[in-house]
């Protein structure tokens, strides 16, 4: 008797996908994006072969890129020789600063690190009462049948925002990225337009999307730079994407699988974002993770193995962690300088900065930063609190690092003539 269409779906799922994974459930899924070595290592293939070699994909050829540091001076050592990777990014996701990079700029394959746009989109509907999380979604035919990676919803699925943000980012969902994109825009091609206009806007200049997913696309690619300016973009606007990303698998409708971030399992200070695997892109890992009370940003991309990813990423996390620190030069409300002049009532005013200023250094050189003040203001009026009275210029090594407005931290009242006289008396005694 001919099996149910609904059952033969339902069983395909559950042999194919669980917390641990021995093969993908089908051959475009294997293209697409194959389980991280941290779900799969403890069940071995068909014929007990490895299942991280057969996932494996081919090395990086051409020149092994040279890694810099804009961030390091010449007391840093160099930043780490990745010889397994295409290209590679360590950001500090507070100040934005490069701490180690190589080949940053080099286009490739962005996979399923594409989701990073959608989720970003998503979030900016949510966040503009456009969506809610517990709205539900229709399922159209094109996101049942979406190829690659899914969290296995189909024509029938009641299915929230919610879950399909954690579809989406724990189990990569092609299904979820497409629902999501139709529900947002109509049609997937609309949505690709909201995603290349916010790549413009938002400064990836070397990224162009072709669809919601990352499924392979010759005309589609990314950058480890750009990739790590959307993580601290979503960072800092979508912190809650943490509150998924950082959780090391997903059940929907009775399927759970991992997390696809093999980092996850390996290190507790990392708790996010994305990973993406095809056969154009190899083994790709965006993580985030907070390291001496820091958070950093690290990219890798290209790599020929889960496993050989994930150490690439500890790599440049303990490099960042260990060489550099964030550096506060100034405070708001915090004294700096004082500034002196008869034409003031008090014959001072305290001075200071309006908005707090955080640096990224090398650790060898945080202690070594000088500042020095410049007024420029007339203050024969007297100054106002939070006026600006000049500038305050931080150096290290005679270098300018940071120049600051130098504000008023209190009002000062002009001088009155009794206060002139005064002070005239006194001169003459």
């Amino acid at each position: 008797m001919p099996m149910n269409t609904s059952i033969k779906r339902t069983l395909l799922a559950t042999i194919a996908i669980g917390a641990t994974i021995a093969a993908p459930f089908s051959a475009q899924a294997a293209k697409m994006h194959a389980k991280p070595h941290a779900a799969v290592s403890a069940t071995k293939g068909a014929g007990g072969a490895d299942p991280e070699k057969a996932t494996a994909t081919p090395m990086p050829t051409g020149p092994v890129p040279v890694p810099d540091s804009p961030t390091a001076d010449k007391n840093t050592p160099a930043p780490p020789t990745l010889p397994d990777m295409t290209s590679y990014v360590l950001m500090d996701a507070t100040t934005g600063a490069i701490l180690a990079e190589a080949a940053p700029n080099l286009q490739v394959a962005p996979a399923s690190l594409t989701k990073l746009m959608t989720a970003h989109i998503t979030y900016q509907a949510l966040h503009h009462g456009s969506l809610k999380l517990d709205q539900t979604v229709p399922v159209s035919p094109a996101a049942w049948h979406a190829g690659g990676s899914r969290m296995f919803i189909d024509t029938t699925s009641v299915v929230t925002v919610d879950q399909l943000l954690h579809g989406l980012i724990i189990d990569s969902g092609n299904d979820a990225a497409t629902a999501l994109a139709e529900q947002i825009a109509g049609s997937q091609g609309t949505f690709v337009q909201m995603m290349t206009k916010d790549a413009a806007d938002l400064g990836l200049t070397n990224t162009v999307y072709t669809n919601p997913t990352g499924l392979p696309d010759p005309a589609m690619h990314t950058t480890a730079m750009d990739v790590a300016k959307l993580s601290r973009i979503i960072l800092q606007d979508e912190p809650e994407f943490l509150d998924i990303s950082k959780q090391q698998s997903y059940s929907f409708n009775n399927i759970t699988q991992a997390s696809w971030n093999p980092v996850l399992a390996h290190d507790p200070t990392v708790d996010g974002m994305k990973t993406g695997l095809t056969d154009e892109s190899g083994h790709c890992i965006d993580a985030t993770a907070v390291r001496g009370g820091r958070r950093l940003i690290a990219v890798v991309m290209g790599g020929p193995t889960w496993h050989d990813s994930t150490a690439a990423i500890e790599s440049i996390l303990n490099y960042g962690e260990k060489f550099f620190t964030d550096v506060t030069l100034a405070s708001p409300g915090t004294q700096i300088d004082t500034l002196q002049s008869a034409a003031l009532d008090a014959g001072q005013v305290a001075v200071g900065v309006a908005q707090a200023s955080v640096i990224t250094l090398p650790t060898d050189a945080a202690g070594h930063v000088q500042h020095a003040v410049t007024y420029t203001t007339d203050v024969s009026n007297g100054v106002t609190k939070g006026e600006v009275l000049g500038t305050i210029n931080y150096t290290l090594d005679g270098k300018t690092i940071a120049t600051l407005p130098a504000v008023a931290l209190a009002d000062a009242p002009a001088a009155s003539w009794s206060t002139k006289l005064s002070r005239a008396i006194k001169k003459m005694l």
